[in-house]
């Protein structure tokens, strides 16, 4: 990308578009038009009402660099600070995981359950592993009627979480917990449901993910342990002593462990399986139980 020749910012797109994929990038439009978007402070469709306009100079500096980090494996939401999650903007680091629509999948089958409840009370709810908030958030910010409990073991996400919450006017009802699983709760303190986007990856299947991923996210947001389990198995134990009657734990999981997951919940006292639900992809990737009552 020389300096000398005048770029437009449809040119810019192109060029970047080109030189993303042969890097590796599987977006790599998208990349271009979030990255060139951000330097610019505008709205990525603005891009296409200028885009036989020349770049300013500043803007074709700080524009390169980003491309040189992108070409280089950095996530776009980590280079520009800030990721969509259910119709909502957050700011993300590399203290917590990238918001992917996967997740989206636990806050509609929260969201499902409290109008199949059919009541107008409060709703008292927990996230567990909350990372920059977007489960906590999503929920608190759809129906007014929750109070959420966002809780995770890194001080350097729940920070994140913090401003989110207060970026999206929640941050009265949303309240931040330090805690291995449920671990610091009070053992009186109930629930009517559990969330929870856990570490599930099998220590095995580290290395096979993609280099963004590996190389930039937090490892410990990822990895549960050798079978991929161990935080689940936690989660649903905990969700029998931490639900109300009638309480629902929602946890988001890997396909690859599914049957051990589903097994476990139906091999648990006082909790009942309830239906998997399957991603856009028809993959597995939600798991029900409901506290017995």
């Amino acid at each position: 990308m020389s300096s000398s020749e005048t770029w437009t910012i449809g040119r810019l797109l192109t060029w970047t578009t080109d030189y993303l994929k042969q890097h590796g990038s599987e977006s790599a439009r998208l990349d271009a038009e979030v990255l060139l978007a951000c330097v610019r402070k505008c709205p990525r469709i603005e891009l296409y009402t200028a885009y036989e306009e020349p770049a300013a100079e500043a803007t074709l500096a700080d524009f390169r660099q980003l491309v040189r980090r992108r070409a280089a494996g950095e996530p776009v939401a980590y280079l520009v600070g800030h990721r969509e999650f259910y119709s909502l903007n957050f700011a993300v680091t590399p203290d917590v995981l990238i918001p992917r629509p996967d997740t989206e999948l636990v806050v509609v089958a929260v969201l499902d359950r409290i109008k199949e409840r059919g009541r107008s009370d409060e709703i008292a709810i927990a996230d567990v592993g909350t990372g920059s908030g977007v489960i906590a958030i999503a929920i608190a910010t759809h129906c007014p009627r929750c109070r959420v409990v966002a809780i995770d073991c890194s001080a350097a996400a729940l920070a994140v979480a913090r401003q989110n919450a207060a970026r999206h006017n929640v941050a009265d009802r949303v309240s931040l917990v330090e805690s291995d699983v449920l671990g610091a709760l009070p053992p009186e303190q109930r629930f009517d449901f559990i969330a929870s986007n856990p570490p599930y990856v099998r220590e095995s299947e580290y290395e096979s993910l993609t280099a963004d991923v590996k190389n930039h996210e937090p490892k410990a947001a990822l990895v549960a342990g050798p079978r991929g389990t161990e935080v689940t198995e936690r989660l649903i134990e905990a969700a029998t002593h931490h639900l109300r009657p009638g309480g629902w734990l929602i946890m988001e999981i890997s396909p690859l462990i599914v049957e051990s997951v589903e097994q476990h919940i139906s091999a648990t006292d006082g909790l009942e399986a309830g239906p998997t639900l399957r991603d856009l992809a028809g993959l597995p990737r939600v798991v029900q139980a409901q506290r017995r009552a």
